[in-house]
């Protein structure tokens, strides 16, 4: 029979198991809870890491489609309504070049009544142009090669006198450089009662002396154009359709004056008004 030394030993180390017993019982509990926590907070986080993406995708979309709205129209960029406006997905030239056929749309009002241009192009000729203003004239090259169709509009357009007398109506000094004319209305509204595609689209840029259209989103051309006075990053999505010869220094003066500010800081009426008095052609 065990003694009463030895039955104390061994009731101390049953107690000693036990509670070696509750340790690890508890610390399993714990380690369980913990594991729960950490399961539970990273479907936390990623939940929040998937609204906080959805957001800032939703912000960024948002933002594009701004640009593309605000671009010249020259909004932020130029559009026909309101100056030439880049597009969030430019539209891409799917004419071959030199076009041989030209598709012109009805698109009323017309600021001007003038009817359609012809629907084949002189997909051969060379041209320039003179824009005769108040300030001087400007010297412009025409890329017939490039954007046939915009080119063939734009010489039937001076030759209908369109353009005679009409105000160039925003000038952008803040971002983008640009001076836009075109409109007889004078409103930034104005067209010529139809519209056709971009051209000449694929890989363009704007740098000093471009002269682009302005639209209002894809393939919707009529008779406002922009004049690049400095290099401006506008996205590929008005079409270019010539080059500044002469005269650019009379565009530099007036962007000098600065603008009314009218479309927000930089983006306006000129202060110093340019009007077009009339546009002749020379075709070679």
């Amino acid at each position: 029979m065990a003694s009463r030394k030895e039955r104390q030993k061994a009731r101390q180390r049953k107690l000693a198991r036990q509670r070696l017993a509750r340790q690890e019982s508890r610390r399993a509990q714990r380690d369980r809870k913990i594991r729960q926590w950490t399961i539970s907070i990273m479907a936390a986080v990623a939940v929040i890491a998937i609204g906080v993406g959805t957001v800032l995708f939703v912000n960024h979309s948002s933002k594009s489609a701004a640009a593309a709205q605000s671009a010249p129209t020259p909004s932020a960029t130029p559009s026909a309504s309101a100056t030439p406006t880049p597009s969030t997905s430019p539209a891409t030239s799917v004419v071959a070049e030199p076009a041989q056929h030209c598709t012109y749309s009805s698109s009323p009002p017309a600021a001007r009544k003038v009817g359609l241009p012809p629907a084949k192009p002189d997909d051969k000729a060379t041209y320039s142009a003179t824009i005769r203003t108040n300030r001087g004239n400007i010297g412009i090259s025409l890329l017939n090669s490039k954007a046939t169709c915009t080119v063939s509009s734009f010489v039937f357009l001076a030759a209908q006198k369109y353009f005679s007398n009409t105000p160039c109506h925003r000038l952008t000094s803040s971002g983008i450089f640009v001076l836009q004319c075109g409109d007889p209305t004078g409103t930034g509204s104005g067209g010529p009662g139809y519209k056709f595609a971009d051209e000449n689209l694929k890989g363009a840029t704007y740098p000093t002396a471009t002269v682009a259209m302005a639209n209002s989103g894809p393939n919707t051309n009529g008779s406002q154009f922009f004049l690049v006075y400095k290099d401006s990053p506008l996205p590929p999505s008005y079409t270019p359709f010539g080059t500044i010869t002469s005269g650019l220094n009379i565009i530099l003066n007036v962007a000098k004056a600065g603008s009314d500010n009218s479309n927000g800081s930089g983006d306006g009426h000129p202060k110093e008004k340019v009007v077009i008095e009339k546009v002749t052609i020379k075709k070679t």
